[in-house]
């Protein structure tokens, strides 16, 4: 019923969005223009804040028409290709339209973690001009039929290693956040397998490899519970009217309302801003604040058994760290990992995975020789400022990039 309810309200709020929009454009519109009407702007302003109050389902558009590339810093066109269509992700490809050198071939693993894998928009960005970069982007499990099946711990890892092994041999692999765990695992069962894709280099950023370790506030909270409250409370089943209706799910509203009751007072003070913004012609900067919540506002759900699951095996039982997880029921060997170069990043101000959760990777890849592993803390930054900013940009990346280079 939970996510009746809440499809129920968003359903009735559309009309009001829809008509608030049309007094918005009808005020910004020739007739009134409202920008050039300081008096108009803050009717236009609040009708705006009204048309943005919802959720949306969608993933938005990564926006990466082109990249400067090169000494020069040529512009090229930039051109998203879909490498691969498998039941829960599409492999995404940033093809450069231009005959350049091969790049080493990079594939983000994007979080499932409700939002979509453009919230790494600014991570791809930064790595484009020296690297191929490939994505995975992960589909909105109420869009995706039961016919498909169910989405578990397991079906994400195999996902990972599908997609590389369409890269082929001798690509990287770097992981942000939730998925550190998964291409750990990915990276292991290849290595044990002796598959030829296995990548050349691994880098987990800010993931939760061993949440024992400086445990947050959000691996309290996932100990706090048990299993039961978690399927009892935040699981629901899709509603008709959707390719996925009936799939259970983990839905993306209720993830985004963790994250933003983790830092309401933040959030009403950005809204509000952006309101005065809007009302004072300040459009730069209200510009700024609506991409930020174009993409924090679009949400997808997660298979309800992928949730649990990652629930259970990452936040509560550790089994990572302890040796005792398991891939299609059978052990994990990390130690057959010894080719692949290894590169943990931390944040020194991360609140959601906190220093030495990322690291613990370390001890885990026993057989990977000393000179091919490596661990950076960047300091002044949280969880976000790992992979998207300046910092990240400017002092992060060059080391990423060091770390791909050396292993190509």
């Amino acid at each position: 019923m939970m996510y009746q309810a809440y499809q129920a309200q968003a359903d009735l709020m559309e009309p009001v969005r829809a008509c608030a929009g049309l007094v918005r454009q009808t005020l910004s519109g020739p007739i009134f223009n409202a920008q050039a009407r300081p008096a108009l702007r803050p009717l236009a302003a609040a009708c705006e804040m009204v048309e943005r109050a919802g959720l949306s389902h969608g993933r938005p558009d990564f926006g990466i028409r082109t990249v400067e590339v090169g000494e020069s810093g040529a512009e090229v066109a930039v051109t998203e290709e879909k490498v691969a269509t498998l039941p829960f992700a599409t492999l995404l490809r940033f093809r450069k339209e231009a005959d350049l050198p091969p790049q080493p071939r990079v594939l983000v693993v994007a979080p499932l973690s409700g939002h979509f894998s453009t919230l790494l928009v600014n991570t791809v960005k930064v790595l484009l001009p020296d690297n191929d970069v490939y994505i995975t982007d992960w589909h909105n499990a109420r869009d995706v039929p039961l016919s498909d099946g169910r989405f578990g711990f397991d079906d994400y890892v195999e996902h990972v290693i599908r997609c590389l092994e369409v890269l082929g041999p001798g690509a990287h692999i770097l992981a942000v956040c939730q998925p550190c765990v998964q291409a750990l695992v990915a990276t292991a069962v290849m290595a044990e397998e002796e598959n030829p894709a296995t990548p050349a280099s691994m880098t987990l950023m800010a993931g939760p490899i061993d949440c024992r370790i400086n445990p947050t506030a959000v691996n309290k909270l996932a100990t706090t519970k048990p299993m039961s409250w978690f399927e009892r409370n935040l699981i629901s089943r899709v509603p008709r009217g959707f390719a996925g209706s009936g799939r259970r799910v983990y839905p993306g509203f209720m993830q985004l309302t963790a994250f933003v009751n983790m830092n309401m007072s933040r959030h009403l003070k950005a809204h509000l801003d952006l309101y005065y913004s809007l009302a004072e012609g300040d459009w730069e900067q209200a510009q700024t604040t609506k991409h930020f919540y174009d993409e924090y506002f679009a949400v997808l759900d997660m298979d309800a058994d992928f949730y649990l699951q990652t629930v259970k095996y990452v936040f509560q039982d550790y089994l990572l760290p302890k040796g005792a997880l398991t891939y299609r029921g059978r052990p994990l060997d990390f130690g057959a990992i010894r080719r692949t170069a290894l590169l943990t990043v931390e944040g020194e101000r991360d609140d959601i995975c906190s220093i030495g959760q990322t690291m613990a990777a370390h001890d885990l890849c026993a057989n990977i020789r000393p000179h091919r592993k490596r661990h950076h803390m960047q300091a002044g930054v949280g969880h976000y400022g790992v992979f998207s900013g300046r910092k990240w940009a400017g002092q992060v990346y060059p080391i990423v990039r060091n770390h791909i280079l050396a292993s190509d």
